[in-house]
């Protein structure tokens, strides 16, 4: 079985919230929430990937000095196995706004359960909720 690397983070503004992605239509797992981030491409580190799949998607600029990695999922899809360290971001440059047709959320930490994501993504929900 093929492995896949996808770098994501959690974007967590003054508020403690985090923003969450939902996968748009025509995308695998369409409708599902999501931290952002994306596949990372030949050659790059996970850090790189996630800062240029920020300002692709969301059009924001962030540094690898404000990456902290918090965690990461293992988990088996019926194609491949999906290996994705999770950071945690504070600190970035302008606004998070759509770029590829997703909705954005911003979301309170005890009201991350009320979102239905990937199954790889759920077991990071109780990490993050401990860490905010």
């Amino acid at each position: 079985m093929k492995t896949v690397l996808v770098s994501a983070v959690a974007l967590i503004d003054r508020d403690g919230r985090v923003l969450l992605a939902q996968r748009p239509e025509g995308k695998s797992l369409a409708g599902l929430w999501e931290f952002p981030g994306g596949k990372v491409e030949a050659g790059e580190t996970p850090e790189v990937a996630l800062i240029r799949e920020l300002e692709e998607e969301l059009g924001i600029n962030t540094w690898q000095s404000c990456l902290a990695p918090l965690t990461f999922a293992s988990h088996s899809y019926d194609e491949f196995h999906l290996l994705m360290p999770l950071f945690a971001c504070r600190k970035w440059e302008g606004t998070p706004q759509s770029r590829e047709g997703q909705k954005l959320a911003w979301v309170r930490k005890q009201n991350l359960r009320d979102y239905e994501m990937p199954a790889a993504d759920v077991p990071l929900i109780p990490i993050l909720r401990d860490w905010l």
